[in-house]
């Protein structure tokens, strides 16, 4: 029975709610949460992003430091020596050592080694040599002159008599008593003439002239006329 009103529609409640309503939620839930997925995949891309996983991270590569050579251990690289060659003469000769010894001395040393001189002399004092050219220990050949420097001054020597000697000997007598020939006539033959003369003071080093030659001839007197 009716009232005569029309029946009222009234609007399903929670409670109402069927099945196909939860299937309509869990669907549009379901759409919004892929769009996210895809929004973020796409705004990644653009990014430029790697898409694959990260890898285990490079090894670091390290340059060891160049060592440097010691010989503190027995296995150890000793450094490298450069050494200049120094060519020894067949003998072996050398200039000996000769700083601090008497000049008359040192001339003798350098006279048995077929060695020549030279005497520089000084104004200090003393006969000893303060130096030599080439130095001590060079490696030299026969005929090479070593100069000496000597301290003090030239001593003074008497000049010996040589007229009448042969002027080859006369030369090897004048420069062992230090003094050195001039020749003014040639060095063959006899010497006829000296200057100075013999006794008198020279001092070393001096120059003595000789006049070699042959000896004035002597003829006999020619016998005199008969009357």
């Amino acid at each position: 029975m009716t009232d005569g009103y029309p029946e009222r529609q009234t609007a399903p409640g929670p409670a109402d709610q069927g099945p196909d309503r939860v299937r309509l939620l869990l669907g549009g839930g379901l759409a919004v949460a892929l769009l996210a997925v895809i929004g973020a995949s796409g705004g990644w891309l653009i990014a430029g992003g790697d898409p694959g996983p990260a890898g285990p991270p490079a090894a670091a590569v390290t340059t060891a430091p160049a060592q440097t050579p010691t010989t503190d251990g027995p296995h150890s690289t000793p450094p490298v020596t450069r050494t200049t060659a120094r060519t020894t003469p067949a003998g072996g000769l050398t200039v000996p050592e000769l700083v601090g010894v008497d000049f008359t001395d040192a001339r003798r040393q350098l006279h048995e080694r077929k060695l020549g001189w030279r005497l520089v002399f000084g104004t200090g004092t003393g006969r000893n040599v303060e130096r030599t050219s080439p130095e001590p220990g060079t490696p030299v050949r026969r005929g090479v002159t070593v100069t000496l420097w000597v301290a003090g001054p030239a001593p003074a020597v008497a000049v010996p008599d040589l007229v009448g000697d042969d002027c080859a000997a006369a030369a090897d007598d004048l420069v062992e008593a230090g003094l050195y020939p001039r020749y003014r006539t040639g060095r063959r033959g006899t010497v006829t003439a000296q200057d100075p003369a013999a006794g008198a003071s020279a001092r070393w080093n001096d120059p003595v002239a000789l006049g070699c030659g042959d000896p004035p001839s002597t003829t006999p007197d020619s016998p005199a006329p008969t009357p």
